[in-house]
C-alpha cells in the first residue's frame, strides 16, 4: 500500500504494564539460510544465528515474496526467541520473526536494525 492516507490503522491494544512487556525476549539474528519447507505453500526454514547458538524458525512467506532466499537471507532481523517451541508441518519452530504489516492486510516487511548490531543483541 503506497498511499498512506488510505490506511486506517487498527486500535490501540489494551495496556500492559512494563513488567509484561520485559517477559517478551526480542533479539536480533541474521538468517543465514532460507530452505523451502517441502509440501507447504507457505512456509520456509529460516536458520538463524543469534551468536552464541542458530535456531530453525519457520515463517510463512512464500506466497508474499517472489524469492524469498534472495531476498531476506544474509539480512539481520528482529525475532521473538522465548516463545515455546511449536510444531508445523512435521517441523519444529524455534521462535518468531518479527514482522510488519501481517496484522494489517499489508505485505509484511522485516523488522531491521538501522545498522548492523551483534548477533543475540536484545530489544529494549
Amino acid at each position: 500500500m503506497s498511499d498512506d492516507a488510505q490506511f486506517n490503522p487498527a486500535p490501540i491494544k489494551e495496556t500492559i504494564t512494563y513488567k509484561d512487556l520485559q517477559k517478551i525476549d526480542i533479539r536480533v539474528g541474521t538468517i543465514e539460510l532460507v530452505e523451502d519447507v517441502p509440501k507447504s505453500d507457505k512456509l520456509v526454514r529460516l536458520t538463524v544465528n543469534f551468536g552464541d547458538h542458530k535456531r530453525n524458525i519457520l515463517v510463512g512467506m512464500k506466497q508474499e515474496r517472489d524469492d524469498p532466499k534472495a531476498e531476506v537471507e544474509g539480512k539481520q532481523a528482529l525475532f521473538v526467541v522465548n516463545l515455546e517451541p511449536r510444531k508445523m508441518m512435521g517441523e519444529l519452530s524455534e521462535g518468531m520473526l518479527f514482522d510488519m504489516g501481517y496484522d494489517d492486510g499489508i505485505l509484511p516487511v522485516l523488522a531491521l536494525p538501522e545498522k548492523s548490531v551483534p548477533n543475540g543483541t536484545r530489544v529494549g
